[in-house]
């Protein structure tokens, strides 16, 4: 997870883009032949995107880019802690 590729991603991309892409990502990594370098690079990137689609999410809930940002990475955060 990187923050400023979901910045970025949230900034420059609409949900519609982000989820066609996340489906693509997500049917790639479903391929036998995929190798283990590329799946870790397609789970960061989904990563990623699933994190732009919760900032979308939340600041069309009316909270701050900001905050958005922060709370996703909280959340992430949490969850590698337990």
């Amino acid at each position: 997870m990187k923050l400023p590729i979901i910045r970025q991603f949230y900034q420059n991309q609409t949900p519609e883009n982000l989820e066609a892409t996340l489906e693509v990502l997500e049917s790639f990594s479903e391929f036998r032949s995929v190798s283990e370098e590329d799946l870790n690079v397609a789970g960061e990137l989904i990563t990623n995107i699933c994190g732009a689609l919760e900032v979308h999410a939340n600041v069309k809930n009316g909270m701050s880019e900001k905050d958005a940002l922060n709370s996703f990475a909280q959340k992430v955060m949490g969850s590698i802690d337990k």
